[in-house]
């Protein structure tokens, strides 16, 4: 039996990416085998855990290099403890698009039907989220500051007791992504080229330059942000302006990650990698032409990135 899991970021930016995978069966404790395929700048590929394979996968965070996350479709959750990825127990069926947390045993993850996880360090189990949208994207500054971003121009917020809808008092669109500096200091990105700007009492709206949707959101700091989408569009904040830069491509991107204003990577449609180097973007080569979702590393030596049919690549720096 066949289970179509549409990857919703890549689904809306991409119009149209469907990926087929095997429906799960009980197992939860496989664990991935040895590496297996290695591109030219580096990429190395990893096994996702057993029947996890053929699974897509839409977001990786972690705390450390051992301390790995990654979500994906139908309620998939797998772990990296720095030797191999294993399969957690969800206990949902529900598509998973976003992942965060404040500390090993503080971690969340939300996807459709208004889901969102908590993880203890021991056991994922549900959170009353206080309402049934779709959740593409979650980030906070600390355990009771988080935020959760969805369709329909909706913001959840936690404040360690409770998910409450925000009051946005400006035009809004889809969410596909949030990211911020500090609690006073916080972004979200979407449909129409939207972004908002949260300052810690009201969301804003922000001239983006672009129309094209914007798909996710990284930063280095207040005046050091990045923001991918539609079109190989990549837009660069300086703490004033939002201002365009040249990616070189024109395929959609759809996650952003890096260590500092010289070293940042973007992903995307193709398996393309992109690199900045604080002065240009240059193309790379991931050594995969499957879509790459997201990407997200412990340092500039561990990064991993996410995909289409539970891809997993590895770069080490080398």
């Amino acid at each position: 039996m066949k289970k179509l899991f549409v990857l919703f970021v890549t689904a809306i930016l991409c119009a149209a990416t469907i990926i087929s995978c095997s429906t799960a069966s009980n197992q939860t404790s496989s664990t991935a085998s040895s590496q297996t395929t290695t591109s030219a700048s580096g990429w190395v590929s990893q096994k996702n855990p057993g029947y996890y394979q053929g699974s897509g996968l839409g977001t990786v965070w972690g705390t450390s290099s051992s301390d790995v996350f990654a979500v994906g479709s139908q309620g998939t959750i797998i772990h990296y403890n720095g030797k191999v990825w294993a399969t957690m127990t969800s206990g949902t069926t529900d598509d998973l698009y976003g992942i965060w947390g404040s500390s090993p045993s503080d971690v969340y993850a939300c996807g459709t039907n208004g889901i969102i996880l908590h993880y203890d360090g021991k056991t994922w189990s549900p959170m009353v989220s206080n309402s049934a949208v779709i959740f593409t994207n979650i980030w906070g500054s600390s355990s009771s500051d988080i935020f959760a971003v969805a369709t329909l121009g909706a913001i959840q917020h936690y404040d360690g007791k409770t998910w409450n809808s925000m009051t946005i008092n400006v035009p809004t669109n889809w969410f596909y992504a949030v990211w911020g500096n500090s609690p006073s200091d916080v972004f979200a990105v979407g449909g129409g080229g939207t972004i908002l700007h949260y300052d810690g009492n009201a969301w804003s709206s922000m001239v983006s330059g672009t129309t094209n949707p914007l798909g996710n959101i990284w930063g280095n700091s207040s005046s050091d942000i990045f923001a991918v989408g539609v079109g190989g569009t990549i837009l660069h904040y300086d703490g004033n302006t939002w201002s365009s830069m040249n990616s070189g491509i024109t395929s959609t991107l759809l996650g952003i990650w890096g260590t500092s204003s010289s070293n940042v990577f973007a992903v995307g449609v193709g398996g393309i990698v992109l690199h900045y180097d604080g002065n240009a973007w240059s193309n790379t080569s991931s050594g995969t032409t499957v879509t790459l979702t997201n990407i997200w590393g412990s340092s500039s030596s561990n990064v991993f990135a996410m995909g289409q049919d539970g891809t997993i690549w590895h770069y080490s720096g080398n």
